[in-house]
């Protein structure tokens, strides 16, 4: 009876833990304006439902024209304000430099609230196996 106590009171704890542990992840932008648009409401509305969600945008190839200063879909909305709106949530947007040499683009080229990793695919390697974020390409 006393292990079967144990038991119940491991899985009690085990679901406990589970039930407050926060959502690490990292969307994965590398195909233009269209997927950014998509990607953000898909950030938009995972934030609605867990508003305390760790979230990582990470930008390379053509997914990083959308971060870009005066960047607009194609409604013509600027896509900094969205951006604004979800970095004052706690997201963090982050554009490959190799992306910036290989395409000759320099970093004044982008909105303030952007950071910049030396490498796009890396830091999602980065985060998905030494910090636990899971990994979702909009």
């Amino acid at each position: 009876m006393k292990t079967l106590q144990i038991i119940a009171a491991a899985a009690a704890l085990a679901l406990a833990g589970a039930a407050t542990a926060q959502d690490k992840v990292i969307y994965h932008f590398d195909s233009g304006l269209a997927q950014a648009t998509k990607g953000l409401r898909n950030v938009r509305n995972h934030l609605e439902v867990d508003p305390k969600a760790k979230i990582v945008v990470v930008a390379h190839a053509d997914g990083v024209d959308f971060l870009m200063t005066g960047a607009q879909d194609a409604n013509k909305n600027p896509y900094n304000v969205t951006v604004e709106s979800l970095k004052a949530q706690g997201v963090t947007f982050e554009v490959c430099q190799i992306t910036l040499r290989n395409r000759k683009l320099d970093t004044k080229q982008f909105i303030p609230e952007v950071d910049f990793t030396p490498s796009g695919v890396q830091r999602i390697t980065q985060l998905q196996q030494r910090e636990g974020y899971a990994y979702l390409k909009p």
